[in-house]
């Protein structure tokens, strides 16, 4: 069977839906599975060597030039190649018009959720085959189950296998360290820096040298100022795959709800993280090492609830 997935955004949905691979793997041994995905995280699938492909999109940038030449060109271009893959089944695992459209694209049948699953009822006119699968689970569950009913396989009793494979080195601090993950896409999901500084200081207090990652050039400075109060360190603008290095090596990583933090308990890593604007129960952090999730929307959680759920994280 030649698949493709489509799971084009954002960092932490497209890291929810890898496990899928595994499943099919496991049960279509053979299988052939590329994905489409938006280019800012396209080195998400990269990292799992079940994926034979990843096809990057620039919709993001698209959108805001329709009226350019060029921004047709590569619509096209990435059509055609979508359509040279001749696939099988196109399992679009978003779930939204955007990439139920582009689903269409690689002219074979398409796969998803029905009217009453899906976040975009709009996009289920798109499918040629739907599947139902409850609202309530986790993302990562939601995935999972709809490759099983599309596919034909019971629904895997095991725990989620991410499969995602670090790259070796790269940027790396001298000694043990821990990782902060203090920065967001919004806003509403920051926590407090002086309560990251007391995290910082918990950590390094166990021999172990705070990191602090930041993505963006606003973010920078934020980082900055939380090492230098812990003793800690900032790293140079990494890649997404650089930036999975530094996690994998990292001994604990403490971040906000986002793409790293997800990556981070993806890759088997101690995990903690801090939500402040989003329910953890339907996205909350899932790995296969210990990890904990705490806050939710409208419920920041305090210093000290977060300093003693990362006790009894260390303790365990």
């Amino acid at each position: 069977m030649r698949l493709l997935i489509v799971k084009t955004s954002s960092m932490g949905d497209v890291v929810h839906a890898t496990p899928v691979v595994a499943d099919i793997q496991r049960h279509q041994p053979g299988a052939v599975i590329d994905w489409l995905v938006e280019a800012p995280f396209a080195a998400i699938p990269q990292l799992h060597p079940g994926v034979r492909r990843v096809l990057p999109m620039a919709w993001r940038k698209w959108r805001g030039r329709m009226f350019s030449a060029a921004t047709w060109r590569a619509m096209r271009a990435l059509r055609d190649d979508l359509r040279d893959q001749r696939y099988d089944l196109v399992l679009d695992l978003q779930g939204l018009v955007k990439s139920a459209l582009w689903a269409r694209q690689a002219g074979a049948p398409v796969a998803g959720y029905d009217r009453a699953s899906i976040r975009e009822p709009m996009a289920a006119w798109a499918y040629q085959r739907t599947a139902a699968v409850p609202r309530d689970l986790h993302a990562v569950q939601r995935c999972r189950r709809l490759a099983a009913a599309h596919l034909g396989y019971a629904m895997p009793d095991a725990a989620p296998d991410f499969g995602l494979r670090a790259p070796a080195g790269g940027w790396a601090p001298r000694g043990a360290y821990a990782v902060l993950i203090p920065n967001a896409s919004r806003p509403e999901k920051l926590w407090p820096e002086r309560h990251w500084v007391a995290v910082g200081q918990r950590l390094h207090a166990l021999g172990w040298m705070p990191v602090v990652l930041w993505g963006r050039p606003e973010e920078q400075t934020l980082a900055e100022r939380i090492a230098a109060s812990c003793d800690g360190d900032v790293p140079p603008f990494l890649k997404v795959g650089e930036m999975a290095s530094v996690l994998a090596g990292a001994q604990h990583v403490v971040g906000l709800d986002t793409g790293f933090t997800h990556l981070a308990a993806a890759l088997g890593l101690p995990t903690l993280g801090v939500y402040c604007d989003h329910d953890p129960g339907l996205a909350g952090i899932t790995g296969p090492g210990p990890v904990a999730s705490i806050g939710g929307k409208g419920q920041v959680p305090s210093r000290a609830a977060v300093l003693a759920l990362l006790e009894k994280q260390l303790g365990g």
